[in-house]
């Protein structure tokens, strides 16, 4: 099965909230493993072992072309030694962009639908459907999310993190973070920036919580106002700052969610949202496989 790597937690210093009393300090999920990174290890690692239990050799799911899931679940499942079928939103384009090239490099079947069918991914008829297309398999939803993917993101947080006061963390489909409020400790607050545009998301993540049972013992806060323009949308400011990040600290970011999640934090002290003597930690969460593909289809050249 999946064999992570040790995960270092790097102290950020800087005098924008040195000078305010504050320590920052950035998880690097992104090296768990060298494919299967990031969140994506936690959401998979569970998931995993179940289809094993069942007896399934085949592992099924759903993503965009640019899709951190369809790149992590084909590492992953090759690692495992499961087969993989990634159906991909969209027609196909040739040649693949580097996240499907590498899914197919890892051996994923890719089967692309247009987007009226993907809408049905999560209906009973469609699923029986590409049962009698593929044959039998496990099926691992759209994004990972699921109770076996909250059991795994629940460990992102360990012992050791317990000395902190605030945890930030991106927000796509909203499993990483209810893992995380479910190991909140009474005395912390979790901060989640989404990726996505709308205030729908504070209403998904209290469906989500209700859902699961989850009630955090610390405070939870969504902010949905740094999404700079929505999800896979950027800025030049966003560009410029995941620039500065990696010129100042060696660190890379993604621009679809790490990127704008460390903005909003920075964000957030510049505003001296956090009180003095605050340890804040940033969760880097990985996806920084879609920089490539970024930098391929707007021209960019993001730090990888």
């Amino acid at each position: 099965m999946l064999i992570p790597n040790s995960i270092a937690t790097e102290n950020l210093k800087h005098p924008l909230w040195e000078n305010q009393g504050l320590q920052l300090s950035i998880k690097r999920l992104d090296q768990i493993h060298p494919k299967a990174s990031g969140n994506k290890f936690f959401k998979l690692k569970y998931n995993l072992k179940h289809a094993q239990i069942e007896g399934k050799s085949t592992v099924l799911t759903f993503g965009g072309a640019y899709s951190n899931h369809i790149y992590s679940t084909a590492a992953a499942a090759k690692y495992a030694g499961f087969k993989s079928i990634g159906i991909i939103r969209g027609e196909e384009t040739l040649p693949l962009n580097p996240t499907l090239a590498s899914a197919k490099a890892q051996g994923m079947v890719l089967h692309y639908v247009d987007r009226t069918t993907y809408r049905q991914k999560t209906e009973v008829a469609f699923i029986e459907t590409l049962k009698k297309q593929f044959g039998d398999f496990y099926l691992i939803p759209e994004g990972g999310t699921n109770a076996l993917a909250i059991k795994g993101t629940t460990e992102i947080l360990t012992t050791e993190d317990k000395a902190y006061t605030h945890i930030c963390s991106a927000i796509g489909t909203g499993g990483t973070l209810l893992g995380l409020a479910n190991s909140l400790e009474n005395h912390q607050e979790l901060l989640g920036f989404s990726s996505l545009k709308g205030s729908f998301i504070h209403q998904e993540i209290a469906d989500g919580l209700q859902k699961f049972g989850i009630i955090p013992q610390g405070k939870v806060n969504i902010l949905d106002n740094y999404h700079f323009g929505g999800y896979g949308k950027h800025t030049q400011d966003l560009l410029d700052f995941i620039r500065w990040f990696y010129k100042e600290f060696q660190i890379p970011l993604d621009p679809v969610y790490t990127g704008k999640m460390v903005y909003g934090t920075l964000n957030l002290i510049k505003k001296q949202y956090f009180p003095k003597g605050a340890k804040i930690l940033l969760l880097h969460t990985g996806g920084l496989q879609g920089i490539a593909g970024f930098n391929q289809r707007f021209g960019f050249a993001l730090p990888l």
